[in-house]
């Protein structure tokens, strides 16, 4: 009777933690992956900000594309436009890591052009 209750259950911790293991670590790549992803968007907010604050201050165009890539995830596609009394920076760049997913990150920043601020109506 004790030689039955021995080998009962034998191999069956092996045959869960074939099952498991994969999928703790497919858990732990997807959370490493979207915590690259969060810092890629923070990247592109600075990016936007830095960049609108160069095109306010009337910073040449390539300077202020160049500023804003500095500070912008590698690859990152920077986009100056104005409209009247506003500039407006577009920062886009893909996820990290596994660059075929079908989104992109992307973030603008919009600032007042300085020869506009305190002129009134």
């Amino acid at each position: 009777m004790r030689r039955c209750e021995q080998g009962g259950d034998r191999g069956f911790v092996t045959a869960e933690s074939a099952m498991v293991l994969p999928v703790l670590v497919m858990f732990a790549m997807a959370l490493v992956w979207g915590l690259l992803v969060v810092a890629a968007q923070i990247q592109c907010v600075d990016a936007a900000r830095t960049g609108a604050r160069a095109a306010a201050r009337q910073d040449p165009g390539d300077e202020v594309v160049r500023v804003a890539r500095e500070a912008a995830p590698r690859g990152a596609k920077v986009t100056v436009d104005r409209e009247g009394a506003q500039v407006r920076v577009v920062v886009v760049a893909r996820p990290p890591v596994l660059r075929g997913l079908p989104f992109d990150v992307r973030e603008e920043a919009v600032a007042a052009a300085e020869e506009t601020v305190g002129v009134g109506p």
